[in-house]
């Protein structure tokens, strides 16, 4: 079966449950609100016709400032690094309610899961934007398939994410003492507190960043290479 038979099954057997569908580089996306999540991902992990026995993955994912570019790629020169004079994407830099207006985005943040059915050889994206932007909440998937318990624990943690239902939500990554989710586009990229150890006080502790000045990251602008270029145009019998 091929993927546009497989998205057509998917759409006429999950109807009115899946709000929308998307096909892209070779996968499908099928969005769901987040009162339905539970109940689809158990019927694709049961009907025969899909039998997604495997969950891959489980993520979260934060919009925030999604379609709001602030670095210049296709004007820039075409020698060196070249980036946007000035970064908005920093704390306090965005306002959400002035986004770049998605109708496909309504909130905020989303939990995504990677499914696969071993049986039938498909990958499928499961999708739900959680309601509440300020507590955004998803219904556990652990009933569903019991390896989204770390996968939980850990969108909880890097995004905030509650998982209503979940055994043992607690940090996985960050420290006992952390404060905030660092996967949020919001969170400054120096954190909040550094830590070091005391020798007086003979412990670990925890101080306001000062030995870390805020930055930007510059990201790779990919460009023709013209060593490429003449190696093509050798293969093809041009230029010698």
């Amino acid at each position: 079966m091929n993927s546009s038979d497989f998205a057509r099954k998917v759409e006429a057997r999950l109807g009115q449950l899946a709000i929308r569908l998307q096909e892209s580089h070779g996968a499908l996306t099928v969005e769901v609100l987040p009162e339905n999540w539970n109940a689809v991902a158990t019927m694709l992990r049961d009907d025969p016709e899909f039998y997604f026995e495997q969950l891959m993955d489980l993520c979260g994912v934060d919009y925030l400032s999604y379609g709001d570019v602030e670095w210049d790629t296709t004007d820039v020169s075409a020698e060196g690094f070249s980036r946007g004079v000035e970064g908005d994407s920093g704390p306090g830099r965005f306002n959400w309610n002035d986004r770049p207006r998605n109708p496909d985005i309504p909130h905020r943040f989303a939990v995504v899961a990677h499914l696969l059915s071993i049986r039938h050889n498909h990958r499928l994206r499961l999708r739900a934007h959680c309601a509440d932007d300020d507590m955004p909440a998803m219904s556990s998937l652990i009933g569903v398939w019991p390896s989204a318990d770390w996968f939980e624990r850990e969108a909880f943690d890097l995004f905030g994410i509650l998982f209503e239902g979940h055994p043992d939500l607690r940090r996985i990554l960050t420290d006992y003492g952390f404060v905030g989710h660092p996967f949020r586009k919001d969170f400054p990229l120096i954190g909040n507190v550094e830590v070091r150890y005391d020798p007086e006080k003979r412990r670990v502790v925890y101080e306001p960043v000062t030995s870390v000045e805020p930055r930007v990251l510059v990201p790779r602008t990919i460009r023709d290479d013209s060593r490429y270029q003449q190696a093509d145009a050798e293969r093809n019998g041009g230029a010698k």
